[in-house]
């Protein structure tokens, strides 16, 4: 089993930043594969980063590319989100999800997910 706790959510200013965290346990961290969602109200859940388990490779959705990063502590047993100009569109639940193998943008090839974090962006 893996646990996955978020934080870093909050109320943002548009245009701001944010830091969100999602910190791992219980199998090695190393080995899993970790992605960003977020889900807005009324809206299907939808895929907005995720990174191999090395860290060397990462993937974005389009909505968000060029203004988010992520990355990963292996050390720390965390992945990180970074996001940048901030926009009201990006009010959200954001989750982290892990699986084996390799990255994945599709939300059903996750296996283990965190509560989630509430991010909130004022305009």
């Amino acid at each position: 089993q893996v646990q996955l706790v978020e934080s870093g959510g909050g109320l943002v200013q548009a245009g701001g930043s944010l830091r969100l965290s999602c910190a791992a346990s219980g199998r090695t961290f190393s080995n899993l594969a970790m992605g960003w969602f977020r889900q807005a109200p009324g809206k299907e859940r939808e895929f907005v980063a995720a990174v191999s388990r090395g860290g060397l490779s990462t993937y974005y959705a389009d909505s968000v590319k060029g203004r988010s990063t992520v990355s990963r502590n292996n050390a720390k047993n965390t992945v990180y989100l970074q996001m940048n100009s901030a926009k009201p569109e990006d009010t959200a639940v954001y989750f982290c999800a892990a699986k084996y193998g390799p990255p994945s943008s599709n939300s059903n090839d996750y296996e283990y997910w965190g509560q989630g974090t509430q991010v909130t962006v004022s305009s």
